[in-house]
């Protein structure tokens, strides 16, 4: 089957983002407390694929037909539409990857998805007008109105991304914030692949090479849509690691909700506890949790550790500030620290980065930054001059 050279690029977009969508259909999301983030962020996405899948098809369909009289125009405008969906759709899935924000979504997202399905019948009722003038005021519309949904999401996106990096940081004892900034850059090449639709339409204006140019930008969506894809993948082997931590708000004030009552009986068991007898158990947990090196484990929670000493997060915090005089974090990353110099004088043909990572450092550049704030020197430096440097 020869197939003509002009919708080329549609047929295979079209055929690829669907068989995206199918692929991210079949993926089994691991059942978690909080897994329905991740649920309806793919859910998001397989609709934003799908959508591009039909705009392309639609495309294709057209060129074939009595309908089509111009197709650098056709392909113009399927952009355009694919592009609009796309805005607010993976706004709101990158947005559900960090908190789940029922009202936002109605608020924010769905006008968003109503201007899009307005601005979409819009278009091709300017295209199948015949009305140049229509077609092409129907086009700055779409802009100006792309222009304003993106502001607000982008906004929107900053906000919630800060507060998610503020919520891991505290919920977990070492850097984590690693784990999310893949989320950043995909929204980020994401908006600039939108935000090209601007530069699209004034090259449009004042090239020749019309058809190159929708070609070039079609193409690109899919290689966006493979990167998405398989990034959102890689993110589900370690999700719960983030939706823990940013979910405990949630459920932090659902169990403040109690009665007078239930918080006065609670305040006196407090006030019961034996504080020498708890911090002399402590003493012996820490000794032994400290021999069996569990320091060197990283990816917990501050309630994950505390309960490895059988103890509470309140009481650990208590213990260290009053009988230590040092927070338990810093105290660990010393260990962690003197573990690395360690090995790193006793493996000196291991990796750097391999040497952090069995110490106890879940990124690199967070042992590199710790090592040399604790030590003074590099981790190759310390290794190069046998531990003086």
């Amino acid at each position: 089957m020869i197939i003509n050279p002009d919708i080329a690029v549609q047929m295979i977009v079209g055929v690829g983002s669907t068989v995206l969508a199918v692929l991210l259909m079949l993926i089994r999301i691991p059942q978690s407390q909080y897994y329905h983030k991740l649920v309806n962020s793919k859910l998001a996405i397989i609709i934003s694929f799908l959508i591009c899948g039909f705009m392309m098809f639609f495309a294709v369909s057209v060129y074939n037909s009595p309908r089509m009289r111009d197709w650098d125009l056709l392909a113009m405008m399927a952009i355009y539409i694919v592009v609009h969906f796309s805005t607010s759709i993976i706004s709101y899935s990158m947005t559900s990857l960090l908190r789940a924000e029922k009202y936002r979504w109605l608020n924010l997202f769905i006008p968003g998805l109503f201007m899009s399905a307005v601005i979409a019948f819009l278009l091709v009722d300017s295209y199948d007008s015949y009305d140049k003038r229509y077609f092409w005021f129907m086009c700055a519309a779409a802009l100006l109105a792309f222009m304003i949904q993106s502001t607000r999401y982008i906004i929107h996106f900053a906000k919630v991304y800060k507060k998610s990096l503020k919520e891991i940081e505290e919920y977990y004892d070492e850097d984590e914030s690693h784990r999310l900034k893949w989320v950043r850059f995909c929204y980020i090449i994401a908006m600039l692949s939108n935000l090209f639709i601007l530069v699209y339409g004034v090259l449009y204006v004042f090239l020749d090479c019309r058809l190159l140019l929708a070609q070039l930008y079609t193409a690109w969506y899919l290689v966006y849509m493979l990167y998405l894809t398989s990034n959102f993948i890689s993110f589900i082997g370690s999700h719960k690691l983030i939706l823990d931590a940013v979910a405990r708000p949630a459920l932090s004030n659902a169990f403040s909700r109690t009665t007078e009552a239930e918080r006065i009986r609670k305040k006196a068991q407090e006030e019961e506890l034996n504080v020498d007898r708890e911090f002399h158990k402590l003493d012996k947990a820490l000794q032994q949790w400290v021999e069996q090196k569990l320091y060197c484990e990283y990816a917990k929670s501050r309630e994950e550790t505390a309960k490895e000493l059988n103890t509470t997060k309140e009481m650990l915090y208590h213990y260290f500030q009053v009988k230590m005089g040092i927070d338990f974090k810093t105290w660990r990353t010393q260990l962690r620290i003197e573990e690395a110099k360690r090995l790193l004088l006793e493996n000196k043909d291991v990796s750097t980065n391999i040497i952090g990572e069995a110490a106890g450092f879940s990124d690199r550049s967070n042992f590199h930054r710790q090592f040399v704030r604790f030590v003074g020197c590099s981790p190759k430096q310390w290794r190069d001059s046998n531990g003086r440097p």
